[in-house]
């Protein structure tokens, strides 16, 4: 073997470091080998090859642990719900008895946008992409017999997010666990729906106020929560490339970074506690550069624009789903090769939990066989594949390293566009993310059409498609609409007949204030206000976002 990259006092250093933690806490398996008895090295040295680093050191490029999956899989957090909240804790303790590792509560649309079942925009739409969450009691059956101190808990919630939060921890609390003992995320990323997504209530910048209110209620009440998960997925799922989805992530993490720190927050309160999360697409090798050049790029501005000297603040951790956008109605059962290359790709990028997509979801939410089969994509890739034996295990590939140096130079060159802008908010509102997604969505559109990029099953390789054989679609009975109407007007009849009179009161003097929300939301919430009844009085202070038409 050619000499490696690696000093000697440096690779004896870097297996202290792997022998401490396995010391620590028993390896996950007892010996490390292929079918051909050929040991595993926890890291390969890599002859030949640029400096890259150690794995669990700055900048991360190879990982944000030293021993990575050799020591404990990623998370498998399966994103469900739909209906009521009935509905979704049976999938949950289903997909629980199946073996996944953590949960992942989709909430339906009117929750989203901060309205309750009754409120007559909600037509339709209550619990059909997600499960209908209108209060602090509709939260408790979601998580009935679900021991909210041993399952840690992923919620897809923006504009919104504080309430949702502040209801879990009060579950917990009747649950009789203390918050300071929850794990979870709550997704909280508001700039990615002015730019991606479109479930905003308030504009930008009182929007930005909840953001760092929740960094600074957790800090003090849970300590172990991850406040935000950065995402990178919607504005994937919209048709940015590889390179704009980490710079427009990464933009928006230096703006929640600037924000709290305007709002009087310490760097080391709040920064070990920002998550990620990115989507994985169909280019196998790109995407695993896509992680490892995001790593590098993260750690770079934490520490030379912000200072950073805190390691976790410096590391990029990260959540995964498989690319919704990328599967099809024609010939679902392709689905399944398609979200397994892209679940391989983010555990060989070093994911740190991942969802992977059934393959019915372009047709509907997903069947309980599906979302089963699903989960086993990711237990064979764990369990059988080998590849979570090594730590970052193309690394020093030449592909890999060449597509890892190029992302990572388109990125910085975004990010440096949006700071010339006056940063992300500004940026958004002169619409330049959202024109460059445009673009590249437009873009990638045309070469399927021209049929320059193959799409298996929908521009080549097509089949006259048999209607007998498609495959079954979950549908939502309409039925349990009317009943999380009714829970909500008799959970709404049986508060203190005063709550809404005097929480609302507070809401509203809190947000023309400088006074923390946190706090103050979460006495609402306990004292029987809705999400809809919150979200209304923060209205009457912060306005509606309107958005505006960028061509």
């Amino acid at each position: 073997m050619a000499e490696s990259q690696y000093d000697a006092e440096g690779w004896a250093r870097f297996l202290a470091k792997v022998e401490k933690l396995e010391t620590k806490s028993a390896p996950r398996r007892a010996r490390f080998e292929t079918s051909s008895g050929i040991a595993i090295p926890p890291l390969c040295p890599v002859p030949e090859a640029p400096d890259l680093g150690f794995p669990g050191e700055h900048p991360y490029t190879r990982g944000v642990q030293p021993n990575m999956y050799r020591g404990r899989l990623w998370t498998m957090r399966q994103y469900a719900g739909f209906g009521t909240a009935e509905e979704s804790n049976r999938r949950y303790r289903y997909l629980l008895s199946q073996g996944t590792t953590g949960l992942s509560v989709a909430f339906d649309l009117p929750t989203q946008m901060g309205l309750d079942s009754d409120d007559p925009r909600a037509l339709g739409e209550v619990g059909k992409v997600g499960v209908a969450i209108d209060s602090v009691a509709d939260m408790a059956v979601l998580f009935g017999e679900i021991p909210l101190d041993k399952v840690s808990t992923s919620m897809t919630i923006n504009a919104p997010a504080l309430i949702l939060l502040a209801m879990y921890v009060a579950v917990a609390e009747q649950q009789g666990v203390p918050a300071a003992a929850l794990n979870g995320t709550i997704q909280n990323d508001i700039l990615k729906e002015y730019i991606a997504r479109g479930t905003f209530i308030f504009p930008p910048r009182p929007s930005m106020r909840l953001i760092t209110d929740t960094f600074a209620w957790c800090a003090h009440n849970v300590p172990q929560w991850n406040t935000i998960s950065i995402s990178g997925y919607h504005i994937r799922e919209a048709g940015s490339t590889a390179a704009q989805e980490i710079a427009f992530t990464l933009a928006d993490g230096i703006a929640y970074v600037e924000a709290a720190l305007a709002a009087g927050q310490k760097l080391e309160s709040f920064a070990g506690r920002l998550s990620f999360f990115f989507n994985a697409h169909n280019n196998f090798l790109e995407e695993i550069a896509k992680y490892r050049a995001a790593r590098r790029l993260w750690a770079g501005i934490m520490r030379d624009r912000f200072g950073a000297t805190d390691p976790r603040a410096c590391m990029l951790r990260f959540h995964t789903q498989t690319g919704g956008s990328t599967l099809t109605a024609q010939q679902v059962d392709n689905n399944v090769v398609r979200v397994a290359l892209q679940a391989l790709a983010a555990v060989l990028g070093g994911t740190q939990s991942l969802h992977t997509n059934s393959r019915d979801e372009a047709l509907g939410l997903p069947t309980a066989l599906a979302a089963k089969i699903a989960l086993r994509t990711q237990q064979v890739i764990a369990h059988e594949s080998g590849v979570a034996d090594f730590v970052d295990p193309l690394g020093g590939s030449h592909a890999i390293e060449y597509l890892t140096d190029a992302l990572e130079k388109q990125a910085r060159e975004y990010i440096a566009r949006i700071d010339e802008l006056g940063g992300m908010i500004p940026a958004i509102e002169q619409g330049f993310p959202q024109r460059e997604i445009q673009d590249s969505a437009y873009r990638a559109q045309l070469a399927v059409e021209r049929g320059d990029d193959i799409v298996v099953g929908v521009n080549k390789f097509v089949e006259a498609e048999d209607a007998a054989a498609a495959p079954e679609v979950l549908r939502v009975d309409p039925d349990l609409e009317r009943a999380q109407v009714e829970r909500t007007r008799a959970h709404r009849a049986a508060r203190r007949p005063d709550a809404l009179t005097h929480h609302q009161t507070l809401l509203l003097d809190a947000a023309r204030g400088d006074t923390s929300l946190g706090g103050v939301i979460y006495d609402a919430v306990r004292a029987g206000l809705t999400v809809g009844e919150i979200c209304e009085a923060l209205r009457g202070v912060f306005g509606r976002y309107s958005e505006p038409v960028f061509l």
